[in-house]
């Protein structure tokens, strides 16, 4: 066997770790588990990543970088409407519907909601959920750099667009039927023109109407 052309011990942790994350998006990647995943001693490990959140961070920063073979963003054929919703759809497509997306939900309600979160677990999720926001950020990124939407309207926009979907992935795992899956499409088409339409100038100077004094 070809030794040189093996991945060194820092690759195969990241690999070892980001392979438990795309088999279970809920895996406590704790140094003593990805370790024994790549097969290396927690000290080999800690001295790459010297504590949990500098290997979960590497990870999905490894992750956030890889780019999709086929990017619905890229897509200039269609609307930018139309590439939103598709790029929205792939996030969607991760889970599927009925048993995959109940199962998904089944874990991530165990691990996060069900009993007290670890700190191995918060640091995962908290992780994971600063990757959805990412690939949101950098989608939006590259329609308003073409001034398909408003350029200060990236980051709420991600944070309105990641609600929507955990929404949808949560129905996705309820009992449901064709009209649900079709009234989902409304409701992307829905989100992707909110954020493409959004003013952020205005939404920044809107203040609610204060009070009516009692009496």
């Amino acid at each position: 066997m070809d030794t040189a052309s093996q991945p060194g011990t820092r690759e195969r942790i990241l690999i070892a770790a980001a392979t438990m994350l795309g088999e279970d998006p809920t895996a406590r990647l704790s140094v003593r588990a990805v370790a024994a995943r790549a097969q290396v001693s927690t000290g080999s490990l800690r001295h790459f990543f010297p504590t949990q959140r500098e290997l979960i961070d590497t990870v999905i920063a490894a992750i956030h970088d890889v780019e999709l073979p086929d990017d619905p963003i890229e897509n200039r054929a269609v609307s930018a409407e139309q590439r939103l919703v598709d790029c929205l759809r792939l996030v969607l497509s991760v889970v599927g519907v009925g048993a995959p997306a109940r199962q998904r939900f089944a874990a991530m309600h165990e691990a996060y909601v069900a009993a007290p979160v670890s700190d191995d677990q918060a640091t995962t999720f908290a992780a994971l959920e600063r990757l959805d926001r990412h690939r949101l950020e950098r989608w939006l990124q590259v329609l308003a750099d073409e001034g398909a939407m408003p350029a200060g309207s990236v980051e709420s926009g991600a944070r309105f667009l990641s609600t929507v979907l955990t929404g949808l992935l949560t129905e996705r795992a309820l009992p449901t039927d064709a009209a649900r899956l079709a009234a989902e499409t409304q409701t992307l088409h829905r989100a992707a023109r909110a954020v493409l339409t959004d003013d952020p100038a205005e939404e920044a100077t809107h203040e609610d109407p204060a009070p009516a004094p009692p009496g």
